[in-house]
């Protein structure tokens, strides 16, 4: 990965993003008057503010892994997420604190057309940004930057709304309706909060990869599986741009320890070509002894616990180094 390519990269584009709309849409406000675009212009102060996170937790996801955090960083990303999620609430609670007033006394907007032109202006930037920062999230797998691509595209169809609303006030003299867009915007802005806030907990709780891919992993072992070997005790978790996985192979019990582990590798460097960035642990059984089926549970009592309800991480050891 080039510097010029690094996730890091996008959130300083992200920050120069957010300082030239929020200009241009405080610009817009002060010159229409309108708390819609007000609106507009708040939600810019949050994607400021998410981009200056998304760019510390970002350099803080990239640090290797150490002997305090062996997994590495990569969950610093979903603080990024947590934090926008929970400025997007505030925001949304502001704009409609600012909208209240307006919808019981409705005021007249001025220079409509120009500061319409502005804010569309400002539309534009957050939808070039945008549009980059999704690619770059999916070259990179990184939240944060998906978390603020998903963000500038909904202020981009926030300011949309705007526009269109302004306008509708400005044709057909109905005040009330600039209040109720504001409104609107702001309940939108709570949806979006709320999916980022959703989307950080599930990572910080250890979530599985998501269906597409572990329906992807699973076909790979199926081409393993023809080879009369089996596989249980699957598990998978992401921790940012980084995939976790750990499974138990199970092989004919007439192989060499040297077959086993090169069959091993075989199916981890499968795995690795797919998912790479990827974490693998494996542990390897014979396929004829039942005992091998016996941890085919995530998680079994210690021998002599079940009676305290005590439960304990399988005993079974990985056989074979992290991919």
């Amino acid at each position: 990965m080039s510097v010029s390519d690094s996730p890091a990269r996008y959130a300083y584009l992200s920050i120069a993003a957010a300082l030239s709309t929020m200009a241009l849409k405080f610009g817009a406000w002060g010159l229409t008057g309108s708390v819609g675009l007000l609106s507009d212009a708040m939600e810019s102060i949050v994607n400021l503010s998410a981009a200056s996170v998304a760019l510390w937790m970002l350099k803080v996801a990239a640090q290797p892994p150490d002997d305090d955090h062996a997994y590495g960083h990569g969950k610093a990303e979903y603080f990024a997420g947590a934090f926008e999620g929970a400025m997007i609430t505030l925001a949304a609670i502001s704009i409609i604190w600012a909208a209240w007033p307006r919808l019981l006394d409705p005021q007249p907007l001025e220079q409509t057309g120009i500061g319409l032109s502005v804010c569309a202006l400002a539309a534009g930037i957050n939808w070039a940004v945008a549009r980059s920062m999704m690619r770059a999230s999916r070259r990179h797998r990184s939240l944060a930057l998906e978390a603020d691509a998903h963000h500038l595209m909904t202020d981009v169809w926030t300011s949309a709304g705007v526009i269109v609303g302004v306008a509708l006030v400005a044709a057909s003299g109905w005040l009330i309706l600039d209040p109720l867009i504001a409104i609107a915007v702001a309940v939108n802005i709570l949806w979006t909060g709320w999916r980022l806030l959703r989307d950080s907990a599930g990572g910080l709780m250890d979530q599985a990869w998501p269906e597409a891919e572990r329906h992807q992993l699973e076909e790979i072992l199926d081409g393993f599986r023809r080879q009369g070997v089996d596989f249980h005790a699957l598990r998978t978790r992401v921790s940012g741009s980084m995939r976790f996985a750990s499974f138990h192979v199970l092989v004919p019990g007439a192989w060499s320890v040297q077959r086993g582990h090169d069959f091993v590798e075989q199916i981890e460097e499968r795995i690795a070509e797919a998912f790479s960035p990827v974490s693998l642990l494996s542990h390897l059984e014979p396929i004829e002894d039942p005992v091998a089926y016996d941890d085919d549970q995530l998680d079994r009592p210690a021998p002599g616990a079940e009676h305290l309800g005590l439960r304990s991480v399988s005993h079974d050891g990985p056989s074979s180094a992290e991919g």
